[in-house]
Formats: structure tokens, sequence, C-alpha cells
């Protein structure tokens, strides 16, 4: 495997920008094979317990026929055989050339949206509004295009430089009682001008923790897969799981309801 390089452009995107974008990361026949798994997981022919198949727009008592947007969390624990699959193994090479090499997987999830979903938002929001606080920041979070990803099907959102901000945005539940939806979700101010990810098969972006982004729903005739991996020190991943949070939605709810009013009271660690 040829080891992916960063190059300066897209280091001075990530560190200035908080995301940046990687062309042909996977190329077609590596796309193909993953998106013929990630189908076996959104149809369940690999079985995901509990909420970690859920919807991200709506309660979790909805009937799974009617999700606008498919998610799966943790894929590469139901289905161990992703584990070092070849999207892994890149993204992992070039986390290190950001982070260092004492990293690994924080999580892994597929957000995916079928086609003619007008309702498939994935409303504005800062991933660090959903994490505990850590006193290592290093994030490098990757979402992978398993299709064509534009304007008309939900492309991925970005506001720029939203991760130099002191604080973490305000965050609300979608729902009253995150007990009925996971989603929590922010507003855009006036000052924000959000760039748009389009992306080809195989193309992936690169965000950081703080930054701020979103998705539109799928107008379009045509899916809308998203393969996402997260990066994190090794110390922070062991600092998460010893306060029993591991990124599934089948966690303590009271331990996520904690999480939640801390990041509500507080912000984000300065």
């Amino acid at each position: 495997m040829n080891a992916p390089r960063l190059d300066d452009a897209q280091r001075r995107d990530f560190d200035d920008n908080g995301w940046t974008v990687v062309r042909g990361l996977l190329q077609p026949n590596e796309v193909d094979a993953l998106r013929a798994d990630c189908m076996r997981l959104l149809r369940r022919e690999v079985p995901v317990h509990g909420r970690d198949y859920c919807d991200m727009t709506g309660s979790y008592d909805k009937p799974a026929e009617d999700y606008d947007i498919l998610n799966v969390m943790l894929p590469r624990r139901y289905h161990p055989l992703w584990q070092d699959n070849v999207y892994e193994l890149r993204a992992r090479c070039i986390a290190e050339q950001l982070l260092g090499a004492d990293i690994g997987i924080d999580y892994d999830q597929l957000v995916c949206k079928p086609p003619r979903k007008a309702g498939a938002v994935f409303h504005w929001h800062q991933d660090l509004a959903y994490w505990p606080k850590t006193s290592d920041p290093r994030t490098a979070t990757f979402w992978l295009a398993l299709d064509l990803v534009d304007a008309d099907n939900g492309s991925v959102h970005f506001v720029d430089g939203s991760h130099k901000e002191h604080s973490l945005r305000p965050h609300r539940p979608l729902f009253q009682d995150r007990g009925d939806n996971h989603s929590l979700l922010a507003r855009l101010e006036d000052r924000d001008v959000p760039r748009t990810a389009r992306l080809q098969p195989g193309d992936c972006t690169i965000h950081h923790e703080r930054t701020l982004h979103g998705s539109p729903g799928n107008a379009s005739d045509r899916w809308r897969r998203g393969y996402v991996l997260a990066f994190r020190s090794s110390a922070t991943i062991a600092s998460e799981r010893a306060m029993g949070f591991t990124h599934s939605h089948n966690d303590d709810p009271e331990l996520l309801a904690r999480i939640a009013e801390d990041t509500r009271r507080t912000g984000a660690p300065d």
C-alpha cells in the first residue's frame, strides 16, 4: 500500500479552517467493496444492536422503514472484518501526519441518506458537544464518500475557522429528551459563511472536533452514504472508556445526560 501524504495546502486548510479534503483516498474497486458491506449493515444482514442502528432525525421508536438518515454506530464492532480495512489503514497514515503516532480509532460510524429523503437534515453541530471533555484536543475525523456527494443529495457544509473559537456554540437536543433521540443542534450566526464539500466516491474530508458542520436533506434520486472514522490520542480514548463513554448509542443514558448538561452549562475547555 502506498502511504498517502498530505501536502502543505491541506495541512494549512486543516490548521486554519478546521477541515480539508483528500481526493482519491480509495480507488473505485475499494469503494465498491466497502459500499457492499455498508448495505449489508443498513439492511441489518449484519446485526446491529439496540440504538446503534437509528435515525438521526427521528425518535428511537420510529419504524426503520421510515428512517431519513440511516445511522450505524461502531460498525467495526458489529462487523469485525472491517477492522484494519484499506480505509482505516490509509486514514490512520494521514491522521498520524496531523496528530502524531500516539493515536487510535475513537469510533466509526455510517451516516447514510437514502434517495428522495428531503427530511434527512443533519443539523449544525460540533462533534465535541457529543463527547466528554478531555485534556488533549487532538482530533482528526474522516468522512469518506461512498457515492457522488453534491449539493442536491446532502453534501456536508463546514464553517471555516469555527474550531478556533474560545467556547463551543450553544447546543440543544433535537427533541426535548435525549432519551428519544441522540442528536444535538447548534445555530449558524450572521458571520458564518459555510463551504460545501463536493466529493467523488473515494474522496474524503477531515475535520477537527470543534469545526461547525451540518448537511441538508437528500432531494436527489441517489444515495448519499458516508463512512466516518475519528482518530484521537490513545490517552484520550483511554480516559473516555474509563468514564464509561464508548460513543455507542447504547451507553448508560445517565452518563450521556451528564455529558450533555456539562457541555450546555460550561461550554468546551479552553
